[in-house]
């Protein structure tokens, strides 16, 4: 059995920075308002006429990623594309990356998890490493989420917390054992579907029905979270995925150097590092300058960790999320 590591890093996030006073020109909102419920400061949204998309963002991401691993493009074998904002209903954003960077005509899958797609991602990939299907495997996570927000007083709930940006991983081949992913853990439970969700459109309210309404006022059509039942839900998940993975590896929470939560809401990973007795230097957040990035959070958190020198050799990272679905999981590795 091989083992698979992460060899390259790389993450893209729009230049253009929308901060909570910005927010509180459009809706009835304010700096201590939004930084109370969420811990976040600014964010970053795609501007109007810009080339970026989730695909766009995420090729950028992903050549940065494959230069520091010392590889090319055509030295990568297969895409894992995590996005729930792809450019197109179908087809889905890893061909078109594909395409982008003039691969070869390799694999490419699409991975819909939402906030822990990135986690489920890698957890696909590690799967096609340790069997030897593959050598080098492209993972991505992005998310264009501020063109489908609804940016009134009605949509602040939700439209205060989500920005855009895209993080990509190279997965590698290796033999030592003692390195790279050592687990994952993966989760659902499907029955609270709808209390995270963007109901349409879909091909239950497909094209025909949505010409036929006037949609102006159809809340149907902006994500929709019952914020208090997710949070409630979600600290709970976080730290049983936590423990799966260090009970899997016979470990302790005193041995993670790392921890790299999804970037939902600061007081998850509040909650959650107080809950572990971890210090400030064993968790790393960013949702304050970018909010949350949903598939791509936790790669880019990952990726500013590590080149801050907060990640070094031998290190135990752990990376968690919970999201829609209800999807949660976990992945441990020994950098």
């Amino acid at each position: 059995m091989y083992n698979s590591k992460i060899t390259g890093l790389g993450y893209y996030v729009p230049d253009n920075v929308v901060t909570n006073e910005d927010l509180s020109k459009m809706m009835d909102t304010n700096d201590a308002w939004i930084q109370e419920r969420t811990g976040i400061k600014e964010r970053r949204w795609i501007q109007e006429g810009s080339e970026d998309t989730s695909a766009v963002m995420g090729a950028k991401a992903s050549r940065i990623a494959i230069e520091r691993a010392g590889l090319t493009p055509k030295d990568i074998d297969f895409i894992v594309f995590a996005t729930l904002s792809p450019d197109y209903y179908f087809p889905g954003c890893g061909v078109q990356i594909q395409e982008m960077l003039e691969m070869r005509t390799v694999g490419a899958v699409d991975i819909r998890n939402q906030c822990s797609g990135f986690v489920y991602a890698m957890s696909v990939a590690d799967q096609f490493i340790k069997t030897g299907m593959y050598k080098n495997i492209l993972v991505i996570g992005s998310e264009f989420h501020s063109g489908g927000l609804d940016k009134t007083t009605r949509g602040r709930g939700v439209s205060v917390i989500f920005g855009d940006g895209a993080g990509a991983a190279v997965l590698s081949r290796t033999e030592d054992n003692t390195k790279g992913i050592l687990s994952s853990h993966l989760h659902s439970e499907g029955k609270h579907a709808e209390e995270l969700t963007v109901l349409a459109p879909s091909i239950r309210h497909w094209v025909p029905k949505i010409l036929e309404e006037n949609d102006e006022n159809d809340e149907s059509y902006f994500p929709y979270m019952n914020g208090t039942f997710v949070f409630k839900h979600a600290v709970v998940r976080f730290s049983e995925a936590i423990v799966e993975g260090l009970k899997t590896n016979n470990l302790q929470a005193a041995d993670i150097n790392m921890l790299i939560p999804h970037q939902a809401n600061l007081r998850i990973s509040q909650f959650v590092q107080k809950k572990f007795k971890l210090t400030d230097d064993q968790v790393f957040n960013n949702i304050q300058k970018y909010g949350n990035t949903t598939a791509a959070s936790v790669i880019i958190a990952l990726t500013e960790a590590w080149e801050k020198g907060k990640i070094k050799d031998n290190d135990l990272v752990v990376l968690a999320a919970f999201g829609s679905g209800f999807t949660w999981g976990s992945v441990i590795m020994r950098w």
